[in-house]
């Protein structure tokens, strides 16, 4: 299977990008279902410990996959339509606008961040930065469920391609 991207099926790289993404995105859902449906149990607390790092991995792997995709940006498999550009588009906005404002909460917060042990960004006792830490609240969690329907919009889309016309069926683009 080539590294690179070609007009047929995307390549090994864009694929563990796409796939890694996939796993961290689950298990950042779970996470939040964990906290909503679970509360105070060791699962949810389990689950609840890794959500900063894993929306910290989803920020970092969504800007190496949107690196990656520009650099190979004349050899992708094409687009079936507008919708469906400006649909990944939105992808990629919210796969690093999410984490974005998550970050945002963070340092306004004042607390310091070190996901996997790396120093990110210091804390500091100056008090907080109301405007970073209410515009984090406000728009992390609630783009957060406009990602998910996102993730289940583009899911249906690949099913419905896939049941309806073998020359649009796009999953073996990302399957291999």
């Amino acid at each position: 299977m080539p590294i690179r991207d070609n007009q047929i099926r995307y390549g090994s790289v864009s694929r563990f990008f796409h796939w890694s993404m996939v796993a961290a995105i689950l298990w950042q859902f779970t996470s939040v279902f964990a906290h909503i449906l679970l509360e105070d149990t060791g699962f949810d607390e389990f689950m609840w410990g890794t959500h900063k790092m894993v929306g910290f991995l989803i920020f970092v792997l969504a800007l190496l996959r949107l690196l990656w995709a520009l650099s190979n940006l004349g050899s992708r498999p094409p687009e079936l339509s507008l919708a469906s550009r400006l649909g990944h588009i939105g992808l990629y906005a919210l796969f690093l606008g999410v984490p974005a404002v998550a970050l945002l909460r963070q340092y306004g917060s004042g607390r310091a961040f070190e996901p996997f042990g790396l120093p990110i960004f210091a804390g500091f006792d100056s008090g907080k930065i109301s405007w970073m830490t209410d515009l984090g609240s406000l728009l992390h969690s609630n783009l957060g469920w406009v990602l998910l329907l996102a993730i289940v919009g583009h899911v249906s889309m690949v099913v419905w391609h896939r049941r309806q016309n073998a020359k649009q069926d796009v999953l073996p683009r990302m399957l291999g």
